[in-house]
């Protein structure tokens, strides 16, 4: 069998298990704690999340990711990688009610990488210059294979246990291997500026609503402050201050959608000193001020429960 046929092959057999283990729409978490099923049947808006390290590989339909102003395209012959925390925004552009959107995810941690380094033969990337945290690569037929394999054991659930962390291993390898695997093991390598960085970022949505000290961060990287800043943009593709600015907007979108706050008093919660600077903020972001994106989003998903409001608009990605 060609090597095409294969791999499209592979990627409707990933799609219709993706299928069977997506009880409507949505996210769907799995008996693997780490693997998720993603279904849609439909087009959907900008959906904007902090996106946690995570492999993604779509069986079916496409999507675009934006990181800052960078635009990321991805469909079944693509698999997308993210290796740091990154506040992102998603939006599948290709799905409909015959053929709808299915995505595997598998969320990991750097840990499990740093494993896999040491007790194989992969060398770990260069401690240099730091690369962006987040990639799209080629799908390859080994990669699916693992990644049937996996899901597939929510078949037999007796066997997750045993099976599913080697599984997960050999998935995770295989993207080590690939041709971008640099860029995941960055993450790993104790020193390395891209691991520093991780420590930036996690200190950064640790005290997302207070002042922005960039000698601090740079302390906490053991860099200097124009070392900090070029390697933060490498990885994130923005500044500490963008990176924090993005945060402190999704979660101030999270709390009006979710605890239907007041603007002015969200504002503060999240770091703001200003309600009007935080409305222009947010209507640069989201397209609309506070009040009026409320509206557009309840009018959108009017008539559905609100837990299934809150996870259309913050987690399908």
């Amino acid at each position: 069998m060609p090597e095409t046929t294969s791999l499209v092959q592979k990627q409707k057999d990933l799609a219709a298990l993706i299928d069977r283990f997506s009880f409507g729409e949505g996210v769907h978490p799995t008996d693997i704690p780490s693997l998720y099923c993603l279904r849609s049947s439909q087009v959907t808006e900008p959906i904007y999340r902090v996106h946690e390290p995570a492999l993604c590989i779509i069986a079916q339909g496409r999507k675009e990711v934006m990181l800052a102003e960078e635009r990321y395209l991805y469909g079944p012959s693509d698999y997308l990688v993210v290796s740091v925390d990154l506040p992102v925004s998603g939006q599948v552009i290709e799905a409909s009610s015959d053929v709808p959107y299915l995505c595997f995810r598998l969320d990991f941690n750097p840990g499990q990488i740093v494993e896999l380094l040491e007790e194989s033969e992969l060398r770990s990337a260069q401690s240099g210059e730091s690369k962006r945290g987040l990639f799209i690569s080629q799908t390859s037929s080994s990669l699916l294979d693992a990644a049937i394999r996996l899901v597939r054991l929510l078949e037999t659930p007796e066997d997750i246990q045993a099976l599913a962390p080697m599984y997960i291993r050999e998935i995770l390898y295989r993207v080590l291997k690939g041709q971008q695997g640099d860029m995941l093991k960055q993450i790993a390598v104790e020193g390395s500026g891209a691991y520093r960085i991780k420590e930036v970022i996690e200190r950064i949505k640790e005290s997302y609503a207070q002042p922005l000290r960039i000698e601090e961060l740079a302390e906490l990287a053991n860099m200097s402050p124009s070392s900090l800043h070029r390697h933060f943009k490498e990885v994130t593709a923005m500044s500490p201050l963008q990176y924090q600015k993005r945060i402190r907007l999704q979660e101030a979108r999270r709390m009006l959608l979710s605890e239907s706050a007041d603007a002015a008093d969200t504002a503060f919660q999240v770091g703001y000193e200003s309600p009007s600077h935080f409305s222009r903020d947010y209507a640069r972001m989201f397209g609309l001020p506070p009040i009026a994106d409320m509206k557009r989003l309840r009018d959108a998903v009017a008539g559905r429960p609100g837990k299934e409001v809150l996870e259309s608009a913050t987690l399908m990605l």
